[in-house]
């Protein structure tokens, strides 16, 4: 905090942290709230162009890294002029490239000097964070939060999955991702332990951190419980503290449900949607598993939801439509993008609010239990029919062996478009296209049923685990 101070870094400036998951990411979170700036996570996957792009976007002026990544980092000030001080974890003595300062971090407090106190006038209006989140095509935004938003999201979650100040929580989630993020954020406010690891590329090294910790909640999202699930030495570690898991960024099958409930049946598990634009919208409650087992639930505390057909007009239950969510929670809007934010944040039922239409199709049940159907982008339209990818996708993962898939529409001549599926196996498992589309005709109609059929050895992920889907087209 002292250090951002005298590089004259206060209220409302910018100050993008490209760091791992570490205590030194923590302490930079804190320290840039502190002087009242706004912190930017960027994931430390993020190539030079793009975090060049960010940081002139955002008109950062500090950058907050890592000696590992100092290729990157130089590549990128090089091309971002108005950074005026870059601080990273293991440097060596002060100097300048292309105008910047390079410091050390952490920084050494003189001797006897005491911690200046942190901004007091920084108010819950203004802005706390810019978390960038990549779309299906061009320059990623910058989702603008407020400490009011963060700390409604914050408080709503903790609220209804019932965290306490003993929770002992695993994350080897990014904390670049909002997920990753939040787990922090709550831990700090409840006063209850984060248990830092830096990826999930090595389950084992994470689920032996997990047994020595004695961790009781977990977050995870689909490819990590997939990995978990293709283990066959599980029982070795000692898990029995574990009482809550928790899932989002896509929604878990049917058939990952029934296997995470077999491996931790004394945990909790909640699935749930969210959207960086407002973190969270919806959970299920874990009674409602074999009662609904595909929903993502209802809107969680302090929040309103709905649907929205393609006139605007709400939806009874029963229907299928746009999502749209209200609460203190949503964000300000997109970063110097006023065009996509008008698109996103629209007038809602009080001449004095807007309301976020997330851009995602659900159906509701009779009840209003919601159940996601997929991108409004995602859509494949076959044959004049529209198909909704997570339907075939769940009817693929009904098929044994099956670590993960992807279903997408490719352009066809005949049909405009076709559906494709990518398949892939445990090791040791075989199928044959014949056998995948005889396994889905049992079960789909006809125009859902795949054309093709793909065996591929993985599947490309975002830095946030999600199947990325747009190069498979």
């Amino acid at each position: 905090m002292v250090s951002l101070r005298e590089q004259g870094l206060s209220r409302g400036d910018r100050v993008a942290l490209f760091l791992d998951n570490s205590e030194e990411m923590v302490a930079a979170i804190f320290a840039v709230l502190q002087v009242g700036a706004v912190f930017m996570p960027v994931n430390t996957l993020t190539k030079a162009d793009k975090l060049a792009y960010m940081l002139n976007d955002a008109g950062a002026s500090g950058l907050i890294t890592q000696t590992a990544l100092a290729p990157v980092v130089r590549d990128a000030l090089s091309h971002a002029p108005g950074v005026r001080a870059c601080w990273t974890v293991g440097a060596a003595e002060p100097s300048t490239f292309n105008g910047t300062e390079l410091l050390g971090y952490p920084p050494a407090l003189p001797a006897g000097e005491a911690l200046p106190a942190p901004d007091r006038n920084t108010i819950d209006q203004d802005l706390a964070a810019i978390i960038y989140t990549s779309g299906s095509t061009g320059h990623p935004k910058g989702v603008m939060l407020t400490h009011l938003n963060m700390v409604s999201a914050q408080e709503s979650v903790s609220q209804y999955l019932g965290l306490r100040e003993g929770d002992v929580i695993a994350c080897a989630l990014p904390l670049a991702f909002d997920y990753g993020l939040y787990q922090i954020l709550m831990a700090f406010k409840l006063g209850a332990t984060v248990v830092l690891d830096r990826s999930f590329t090595y389950p084992v090294q994470v689920l032996q951190t997990m047994a020595r910790e004695r961790v009781t909640v977990f977050p995870g999202v689909p490819t990590m419980f997939a990995l978990l699930m293709a283990l066959d030495n599980l029982a070795d570690f000692d898990l029995s503290r574990l009482r809550l898991i928790t899932n989002t960024a896509a929604a878990l099958s049917e058939t990952q449900i029934r296997g995470i409930r077999a491996l931790f049946p004394q945990a909790l598990l909640y699935s749930m949607y969210g959207l960086t634009e407002c973190k969270r919208v919806t959970y299920l409650p874990p009674e409602q598993l074999d009662i609904r087992p595909t929903s993502v639930g209802r809107g969680m505390p302090n929040e309103e939801v709905w649907l929205v057909g393609e006139a605007g007009t709400r939806l009874p239950n029963g229907s299928t439509g746009e999502l749209v969510v209200r609460g203190s929670h949503v964000m300000r809007g997109y970063w110097n993008k006023p065009t996509e934010t008008a698109a996103r944040l629209r007038p809602g039922p009080s001449a004095f609010e807007t309301v976020l239409y997330s851009g995602d199709i659900f159906r509701t049940d009779a009840e209003g239990w919601l159940y996601f159907v997929g991108r409004r982008d995602d859509i494949i339209k076959s044959r004049g029919e529209k198909v909704s990818p997570r339907e075939v996708e769940n009817v693929l993962y009904e098929l044994p062996g099956i670590v993960e898939v992807a279903v997408v529409g490719v352009d066809d001549a005949l049909l405009g478009q076709a559906v494709k599926a990518f398949v892939v196996l445990v090791p040791g498992r075989t199928y044959s296209e014949r056998d995948v589309l005889k396994h889905c005709h049992a079960r789909l109609e006809s125009f859902m049923v795949p054309k093709r059929v793909a065996f591929v050895d993985s599947l490309p992920h975002t830095n946030t685990g999600k199947i990325k889907k747009i190069g498979l087209r």
